[in-house]
């Protein structure tokens, strides 16, 4: 069974990106996908600060991304860029620790402003981790995921169709990675 593992960079449960992260999850489950999470928010704040290689928590996420034959990237974007704790996790995971994966960056930010960011703060990060195929991504704007009053979410049918395309390339590649590492 592929596995990937997504890397939530928000510092806020429940904000609006749980809810895309939770839509990709969904879809890949649906291919047959086993999925876990790195939730970066939750790690231990001193051992993501003082870059702690062999705190018990650190080890246990960087695990999951080096089991994962994808990997996804999410956050939120703040003056331009992901999080800062996406960041300082980053920074934690091995030299080449993205090596042979897919990667699939997924955004949400206030306003459109900021689409490039993925193109211009992400992804350079994730080459020097040893990404070689990281996929266009989503990024999206908060109003595309509307609160509901019954305190779940609401997601427009546009950005629903961009993940489904892009979860279906990132479940393509992968299988397609998976298949020829298989072959030789």
């Amino acid at each position: 069974m592929p596995k990937v593992t997504i890397i939530n960079g928000s510092p806020t449960p429940g904000s609006r990106l749980t809810a895309v992260m939770a839509l990709a999850e969904e879809l890949l489950r649906k291919e047959g996908f086993e999925v876990q999470r790195v939730n970066v928010g939750e790690l231990p704040p001193e051992d993501l600060i003082h870059t702690k290689f062999e705190s018990e928590h650190i080890v246990k996420a960087n695990a999951l991304v080096a089991e994962a034959d994808a990997v996804i990237v999410a956050s939120p974007v703040y003056k331009a860029s992901y999080t800062g704790v996406l960041k300082t996790f980053l920074d934690l995971v091995p030299e080449k620790g993205l090596a042979g994966k897919i990667i699939l960056p997924l955004f949400i930010g206030g306003s459109l402003a900021h689409l490039l960011s993925i193109d211009y703060s992400l992804k350079p990060v994730l080459s020097v981790l040893g990404a070689r195929h990281i996929l266009g991504g989503v990024y999206t704007v908060d109003s595309q995921v509307a609160r509901t009053e019954q305190g779940g979410f609401q997601i427009a049918e546009e950005l629903i169709t961009r993940l489904e395309e892009n979860v279906k390339e990132l479940v393509e590649e992968t299988n397609r990675r998976i298949e020829s590492t298989i072959s030789k």
